[in-house]
């Protein structure tokens, strides 16, 4: 599947029903496209099984919960949708991805309580979200943008609106021949990239930032664990950006990005190590078993 995401063939699933790909329309005035009030997931799906499906479909339930509104199908219904939308696509392999937001109704202003809550899920085929990067290591620019404190925003909410600093970085940082951008959080620590979380080596130990103020990935967490059962050491804590310097390797992980191997953020430079080959490729096998 090629071109633009609104001119495709395939089915869409919207409200509890399959729809033309290209009949799945919002009204202008829908509230998340003026508010934000949206939260969504990403998967991926190889050889006809999502990984960690309901962990997902959980999550979606979660942020919008963060957001102050209640999806209106269960955690079941979501999972019996997304087959449903694999199925009539005919993918075995595929990125899905199910968004939920405030949708047009009788209030069209910050408040709207009374304006339907939507769901819907498409899927689509989707190779390597950083290209040849898997392989030789992505580059990485600093961003000047920083992760808000959970203070004045929903962070561990997987939400729209926290990713409108996260495009304007990948853009610039795109602008200058990087593939992504590494934020800090709003106190001047490492926090992760524009959409995926990172990692780094030392002396055969692994560090990586503690998420209090951004998402804790289900990718992260799958890695975290997949170290640890290699009595691997992961120190989860507050890093400094003077402390780049000193690392040897470095990884991002995401569901987009599952695990792509970094060779430069700024003017820090990392070797694509033994280490991050072999999670890269047991990632691999784990997602395919």
């Amino acid at each position: 599947m090629a071109g633009a995401y609104d001119d495709r063939d395939g089915m869409i699933w919207m409200d509890g029903a399959l729809v033309p790909w290209r009949e799945a329309n919002v009204h202008i005035l829908t509230h998340a496209m003026h508010y934000a009030s949206s939260v969504f997931e990403g998967e991926r799906c190889y050889g006809g099984k999502i990984f960690e499906s309901r962990r997902h479909s959980e999550r979606l339930h979660y942020s919008a919960g963060c957001l102050d509104f209640q999806i209106p199908y269960t955690v079941d219904e979501i999972e019996a949708a997304k087959q449903e939308v694999l199925t009539a696509n005919g993918f075995t392999d595929a990125y899905v991805r199910a968004v939920s937001w405030r949708g047009a109704g009788e209030d069209m202003g910050v408040a709207a309580k009374r304006n339907p809550v939507r769901l819907a899920i498409a899927a689509w085929e989707w190779g390597n979200y950083y290209g040849d990067a898997k392989m030789k290591g992505a580059k990485l620019d600093i961003a000047k943008w920083k992760r808000p404190s959970p203070e004045t925003a929903p962070s561990h909410a997987k939400a729209a609106g926290l990713y409108m600093i996260c495009t304007m970085s990948k853009h610039t940082a795109e602008a200058k021949g990087c593939s992504d951008a590494m934020m800090f959080d709003y106190r001047g620590y490492v926090a992760e990239a524009t959409g995926a979380n990172i990692f780094f080596v030392k002396n055969g130990e692994v560090h990586t930032p503690n998420p209090d103020c951004f998402l804790n990935g289900i990718t992260r967490q799958t890695v975290i664990g997949m170290l640890k059962d290699r009595q691997i050491a992961v120190h989860e804590r507050h890093i400094m950006p003077e402390e780049l310097e000193g690392f040897e390797q470095c990884w991002l992980t995401g569901t987009a990005a599952e695990v792509t191997p970094v060779g430069q953020i700024g003017d820090y430079n990392f070797e694509v190590g033994a280490l991050t080959r072999d999670i890269s490729l047991s990632y691999e096998k784990l997602v395919r078993s």
